[in-house]
């Protein structure tokens, strides 16, 4: 049971009950892997005991304000983040911090907004995703000299501390399988791409790879399509592409949301993947390999990228010596069961080839 009078209970009584040093306490806060686990056991226990709440305030004389980071994401709807947010926050929360987490949909002046009132609420350190920041974003965190790192999308000339994947290599990855594959009759199922330089990179790049193979790829704009991350929205408008006659052969999607929706859409018609239809998607979410068929996908090592980028974050919140991070994660294609040949029967009219 803890004590009545908390406010009598100090960092004192704690080393007392615990019967360590008030440094030991304090290190089991602020370095907790820097104690055996018997050490930050006891101390806990202590804590516990006792009620004890430090006093926040306190730190701001050691460059700590709140011992909280804020991690602002585009959306928590879908798994497109969550490993990432998982990994990132277990990542500071060895260095004693803990998040907090705010979407704001795709929105660049959400952003900014979000990025103020963490700052209002003294965060101590702001990760954002990928590169896309408003101009007042910059200045705010500038103005205010709080350390900040961008996630997800590596860029050699960020203007921020990065950890990261090559997305234009991702899209590179994915349309060279489907076109090994034998396929030229593909469609494209993106996000829209405004705001998201992620999926526009990813776009960016397959469309590099599509445009420069021998003898073209078919260019037909029913085939072309942008969704939100909607697994119901994105199984219309895929079911849409795949009732024209003829059809795409394989579908590339700049996301595993989008896959498997796409998936879902080519059952709902009675298609088989790959048989009817081949499917490739970029992320490797979780649950991607589990599913039937599993799905081929560009895999970005997002747990690698949360850990680095929080470790960073927390590093340069410390005060711990760190270069300007600029980290580019490997990407690897995944080679699973929802992509294959050409199907056999596939006897497609001729489309206009670019």
């Amino acid at each position: 049971m803890s004590d009545k009078n908390n406010e009598k209970v100090d960092i004192f009584a704690v080393a007392k009950a615990a019967k360590v040093s008030i440094s030991t306490v304090s290190r089991s806060f602020n370095h907790p892997e820097k104690l055996k686990p018997a050490t930050r056991k006891k101390i806990d226990n202590a804590v516990r005991k006792l009620g004890y709440i430090r006093n926040r305030a306190a730190q701001t004389m050691h460059g700590i304000r709140s011992g909280t980071i804020g991690l602002i994401v585009p959306t928590i709807d879908h798994a497109i983040f969550s490993e990432l947010m998982q990994a990132f926050a277990k990542s500071v929360e060895t260095q004693g911090f803990s998040i907090l987490v705010a979407p704001h949909d795709y929105d660049l002046e959400r952003e900014y907004a979000a990025v103020r009132k963490f700052l209002e609420h003294r965060v101590d350190g702001i990760a954002l995703i990928g590169q896309d920041h408003s101009e007042a974003t910059y200045q705010l965190l500038d103005s205010n000299n709080t350390p900040a790192i961008s996630i997800w999308n590596y860029d050699a000339t960020s203007r921020l501390p990065c950890v990261g994947a090559d997305n234009r290599k991702a899209g590179e990855m994915a349309a060279q399988c489907v076109l090994e594959y034998g396929h030229r009759d593909i469609g494209l199922v993106f996000p829209p791409l405004s705001g998201n330089d992620r999926a526009s990179a990813r776009f960016e790049g397959a469309m590099s790879v599509l445009q420069k193979t021998d003898g073209g790829f078919t260019a037909n704009p029913d085939w072309h399509i942008q969704s939100p991350y909607s697994l119901s929205e994105t199984k219309r408008s895929v079911s849409l592409m795949l009732k024209t006659t003829p059809r795409p052969t394989a579908l590339l999607c700049g996301n595993d949301v989008l896959a498997v929706a796409s998936i879902y859409a080519a059952h709902a018609m009675g298609l088989q993947v790959p048989r009817d239809v081949s499917i490739v998607g970029i992320g490797d979410f979780r649950g991607s390999e589990d599913m039937h068929p599993s799905l081929t996908t560009v895999r970005l090592p997002a747990g690698e990228i949360g850990h680095l980028a929080g470790q960073h974050l927390a590093e340069m919140v410390i005060g711990e010596p760190t270069d300007m991070a600029r980290i580019n994660c490997d990407i690897s294609l995944k080679h699973r069961q929802s992509c294959g040949p050409v199907p056999r029967n596939a006897d497609q009219p001729e489309q206009k080839k670019i």
